[in-house]
C-alpha cells in the first residue's frame, strides 16, 4: 500500500530542499577553514589541499554530465532520495578516513552523489515554482548556503577545534540522515515532466545539447563559478597569514557572512523578481568586483575590518547567484529542465574545480607562511565575473505565456 503523504506548501517544500542544500554546502564549505588544520594533521600542503577541495567538485561535474541523460526519466523524488543517500554514505566515509588519500576517496563519494542532488533540487525548484516566483524560490534554497555558513561552518570548527577534525562530517551524517527521513515523508511524487514520452525525452536532450541558448546558460553559469570559486579554497589561509586575521576567529568569517545573507539573498531574488535579473546580476557583479580587489590587495588589517570585508564579499558575491539561477532555470523548456540542471550543476562543478586547481598553480607560499600572487586571483576573478555578465545578456527566456490568441 502506497504511503499517505500529508500535503506540503510551496514554501514548506522550499524549506525543505533548503535543508537537504544546507547538509551539502556544509559538507563542502567546511574543507575550507578546516584546510589549515587538515594541512598540518595529514602534512599536506596547500597545492594537495587544493587538489581535495578540486576532487570534490570534479567528481560531482563528471558524474553531473553522466547522469544528465536520464535525469528527466525518473520521478524526482525517488531519484533524490536515492542520490541524497549515496551523499549520506560518502560523508560518512569522510569522517572514518585518516589518510589523505582515504579522504579524499571519501570527497569523490561526496561529489558524485552531491553534484546530482543539488542539480535535482534546482529542477524541482523550476518545476513546481511559477516563473513569476522563481528567483524568490531560488533565493529560498539559496539560504542553505548563508544558513551552513553562518551555523554549519562555525559549529564544524568548533568541534573540530575540540575534538578530532573528522567530527563535522559525523554531524553532517546526523543531519543528513533526519532529512533523509523528511524527505521520504513530506515531499510528494514529482512527475509531470514524465508525461513527455521516453522517446521525445531523449530527443529533447539531444535537442537540448544542440540548443545554442542552453549552451549561453551554461557558459554563463561557469565563468560566474570560476570567478566566485577561485578565491573560496585558499581564503582562510590568505586571511590569516596574509591579512593578520587570528585563526581562532576564522569562524566568525563565516558566522558574519552567513547571517548576513540569510537575510539578503531572499531580498536580492524578490529584487531580481520586481527589476529583472540580468539588471540586479549586474550591480551584485560591480560591487563584488570592488570587494574582491580589495580584499586581494589589502595589507594587514584589524579584525573588524577584516570582518567586514569578507562580511561584504558574502553578500555581493554570493549574491551574484539569487538571479544567476533564475536566469539559467528559465533558459530552457520543462521538458528539458531537469537534463539541463544536471548538465547546469555539472559545469557549475567543473568550474569549480578549474577553479581550486588554477588556484592551487597561482599561487605558491612564501618561507614566513603568506600566500605569494594571491593578488592575481583578484584580476581573475573580476574578469571572468564580468565575462560571465556578456554572456548572462545573451541567454534567452523560455517560459514565456502565450496570449491564446496566437496559441494556434
Amino acid at each position: 500500500m502506497a504511503t499517505q503523504r500529508p500535503p506540503v506548501s510551496e514554501k514548506a517544500l522550499l524549506i525543505l530542499l533548503a535543508t537537504v542544500q544546507f547538509a551539502h554546502i556544509m559538507d563542502f564549505m567546511v574543507m575550507m577553514p578546516l584546510g589549515p588544520q587538515l594541512m598540518r594533521e595529514l602534512d599536506i600542503g596547500p597545492e594537495r589541499f587544493s587538489g581535495m577541495v578540486a576532487a570534490y567538485t570534479f567528481a560531482a561535474g563528471i558524474v553531473g554530465l553522466l547522469a544528465a541523460p536520464f535525469m528527466d526519466r525518473f520521478d524526482r523524488r525517488k531519484l533524490l532520495l536515492f542520490c541524497f543517500a549515496g551523499f549520506i554514505i560518502g560523508t560518512l566515509a569522510c569522517a572514518l578516513a585518516h589518510t589523505a588519500a582515504a579522504l579524499t576517496q571519501a570527497r569523490i563519494i561526496c561529489g558524485a552523489f552531491g553534484g546530482v542532488s543539488g542539480a535535482l533540487i534546482m529542477a524541482i525548484v523550476s518545476d513546481v515554482v511559477p516563473p513569476e516566483r522563481r528567483a524568490a524560490g531560488m533565493g529560498i534554497v539559496m539560504t542553505a548556503f548563508s544558513a551552513a555558513a553562518a551555523l554549519g561552518v562555525p559549529l564544524g570548527l568548533y568541534l573540530a577545534q575540540k575534538f578530532t577534525w573528522e567530527t563535522p562530517f559525523f554531524v553532517i551524517v546526523g543531519i543528513g540522515i533526519v532529512t533523509w527521513l523528511s524527505l521520504w515523508y513530506y515531499l510528494p511524487p514529482i512527475r509531470d515532466h514524465l508525461k513527455v514520452s521516453t522517446t521525445l525525452r531523449g530527443e529533447a536532450f539531444w535537442a537540448l545539447l544542440r540548443n545554442a541558448n542552453a549552451g549561453w546558460a551554461l557558459m554563463f553559469i561557469f565563468m560566474l563559478v570560476l570567478g566566485h570559486m577561485i578565491m573560496i579554497p585558499l581564503l582562510s589561509p590568505y586571511l590569516v597569514h596574509n591579512l593578520g586575521l587570528p585563526e581562532e576567529h576564522l569562524s566568525l568569517v563565516y558566522l558574519i557572512g552567513g547571517c548576513l545573507t540569510i537575510f539578503t539573498s531572499p531580498w536580492v531574488g524578490r529584487l531580481a523578481d520586481r527589476l529583472g535579473r540580468i539588471q540586479v546580476l549586474g550591480i551584485m557583479i560591480i560591487v563584488a568586483a570592488g570587494v574582491v580587489l580589495t580584499i586581494t590587495h589589502a595589507p594587514h588589517l584589524p579584525t573588524v575590518a577584516i570582518l567586514s570585508l569578507s562580511g561584504l564579499f558574502f553578500i555581493f558575491a554570493s549574491g551574484r547567484f539569487v538571479p544567476a539561477q533564475a536566469i539559467g532555470s528559465l533558459a530552457v523548456p520543462q521538458s528539458q529542465r531537469g537534463a539541463f540542471m544536471s548538465l547546469n550543476a555539472c559545469v557549475r562543478d567543473l568550474g569549480a574545480g578549474v577553479a581550486a586547481s588554477l588556484a592551487g598553480f597561482m599561487v605558491t607560499t612564501a618561507p614566513t607562511g603568506e600566500l605569494v600572487h594571491y593578488n592575481r586571483i583578484g584580476y581573475v576573478a573580476v574578469a571572468a565575473s564580468a565575462l560571465s555578465y556578456w554572456i548572462g545578456t545573451r541567454v534567452r527566456t523560455q517560459d514565456i505565456v502565450v496570449p491564446s490568441s496566437i496559441a494556434s
